[in-house]
């Protein structure tokens, strides 16, 4: 794995059941999910998982009920303990640490917002939101400072005094980052956080966490069983099915080379428009007399590349770097096509 990748998860395997080392021979010479439960009483878990999460990144692990997501992020904080492998997080094996030491990794370098919001029912916002600060003993001034820099960051300014069964469930999980956040934690676990929003504030509370990644730098773990969701937040997406990692890539990646049919499935309704990007299908050939008012970047997806193209009454895009140098040019006719292109998969 490149040194750049600021948590490693090296192996992992999980069984759940009566002794679960003595059935990882059986794992590893390929027995199925429903064997190993029907015939040993074990259930698998997760099998094999081994990726590299980059520091500053959102990682998103995607998959159906039952896939393994939700065990595989509590490896991170160990809240649950791997049967075998290791997770290496900023050059330290979290899984050999004593309890007095996970205790501490837990207080100071990872955060954890919930599906369920969690928070405390007898607390006000502030009091829920600062929680964190309290048990590592920081003074009430300067836990309440720090408390309503977040609590206006997330746009609760004005709520600092209600109680959770006050808010609604956005308002409630807003609390549920601002808590997160207020904790100054290097990384942010979040586990389904957005699915018991309704859909406006779902789409609200995404555009937050993006803009938030770019602000604080912080390396973020995402779960999801949505992949409109996945491709939205994700800068790398990992799916999972049966406790493995069946994919793992970006959202071009995955989205215009599905790795089997399952997948396919997935990304078959997704709109490309949003997820393709003008780098991905810009002619190359360069001709300087094309450069146009139309002009568009090669990190911008086709699907806004497309409205200033026709807004500008041109067919033809100019593609320019940061630094201003055309580098290629791109058609509304090839971004219709780019659409429209049936998905193949690599295999089946």
């Amino acid at each position: 794995m490149s040194n750049k990748e600021y948590i490693q998860i090296q192996n992992i395997n999980k069984i759940f059941g009566p002794n679960p080392e003595s059935v990882l021979d059986l794992v590893a010479d390929g027995i199925g999910k429903s064997e190993l439960q029907s015939k040993h009483n074990h259930v698998l878990a997760l099998q094999d998982i081994n990726i590299g999460i980059k520091k500053n990144k959102i990682q998103v692990f995607m998959g159906l009920s039952g896939s393994g997501k939700s065990t595989l992020i509590r490896h991170l904080n160990q809240l649950i303990h791997p049967t075998s492998g290791n997770v290496i997080i900023d050059g330290e094996d979290i899984t050999s640490m004593s309890d007095k030491e996970i205790t501490n990794f837990r207080r100071n370098k990872i955060a954890m917002v919930f599906q369920k919001f969690a928070l405390l029912p007898h607390r006000t916002v502030l009091s829920n939101t600062y929680f964190g600060l309290e048990i590592r003993g920081v003074e009430k001034k300067e836990r309440e400072k720090e408390a309503l820099k977040w609590i206006d960051r997330v746009g609760l300014n004005g709520f600092e005094n209600y109680y959770p069964n006050q808010l609604s469930g956005g308002m409630q999980q807003r609390v549920g980052l601002a808590r997160a956040l207020t904790n100054d934690a290097p990384i942010l676990l979040m586990d389904e956080p957005f699915s018991a929003l309704d859909p406006l504030i779902r789409m609200d509370m995404q555009d937050m966490l993006v803009q938030l990644e770019k602000e604080l730098n912080k390396t973020i773990i995402f779960i999801t069983h949505d992949l409109d969701e996945a491709l939205r937040l994700g800068d790398n997406i990992a799916i999972l099915r049966d406790g493995k990692i069946i994919q793992e890539g970006d959202g071009q990646e995955i989205v215009l080379n599905p790795e089997n049919s399952y997948i396919s499935k997935f990304v078959s309704e997704v709109n490309r428009g949003r997820v393709i990007q003008c780098k991905t299908i810009m002619k190359k050939e360069i001709n300087q007399e094309l450069t146009n008012e139309a002009i568009v970047s090669p990190d911008m997806t086709i699907e806004e590349a497309a409205k200033i193209i026709t807004e500008s009454g041109l067919d033809i895009g100019s593609v320019l770097n940061n630094k201003g140098k055309l580098v290629g040019t791109i058609s509304v006719q090839d971004i219709v096509a780019s659409i429209v292109t049936p998905i193949k998969y690599k295999n089946d």
